[in-house]
């Protein structure tokens, strides 16, 4: 058994106190530190629906504009969304790397038929990929379609889905 002697009370409660905050670091997962940047509030608009529901969402076309996503939002209101819109279908993959919100990703077909959604937690890197190849890809608060009982299958409407199956992309 080891034995400290301390010159002072006052000395005692400075290691005591050391060591809970040693203990404590140690117990307690560290909080990952918000990521610096800029969230993407500019981007050109456009309105979807999902049966009665509207959505006014941004969208993202260029390659900046799909790799920045969302990332460093820190709020979103209920009835907005990005939708990303890519130039052919392929298997389009994501991950939420400096995304701070929860939110629920819709792999979108050409005529607007949601492929498969995917819940996505804020801060992570894992991958969240459509089951079929797809254009367009809908991010929008976590639980939104599953709050309307939207699910695979279901159709969205919007210009930009008229605008592919009319073959006038622009």
């Amino acid at each position: 058994m080891m034995t400290f002697a301390f010159r002072s009370f006052r000395a005692a409660l400075v290691c005591a106190a050391a060591a809970w905050l040693a203990l404590a670091a140690h117990a307690q997962p560290q909080a990952q530190p918000a990521p610096q940047g800029q969230p993407q509030m500019d981007l050109p608009r456009t309105q979807l629906t999902a049966g009665m529901y509207r959505l006014n969402v941004q969208v993202a076309r260029a390659q900046q504009e799909l790799e920045t996503g969302l990332m460093f939002r820190r709020q979103m209101p209920a009835y907005e969304g990005m939708l990303f819109v890519f130039d052919r279908p392929g298997v389009q993959c994501f991950w939420m790397k400096n995304t701070l919100l929860p939110l629920t990703a819709a792999f979108i077909a050409d005529d607007g038929a949601i492929v498969n959604l995917a819940d996505m937690a804020p801060m992570t890197v894992d991958n969240h990929c459509s089951t079929a190849p797809v254009r367009y890809v809908l991010e929008v608060n976590q639980g939104w379609f599953a709050q309307r009982h939207i699910r695979a299958g279901a159709k969205l409407g919007g210009d930009v889905f008229s605008k592919i199956s009319d073959n006038k992309i622009e």
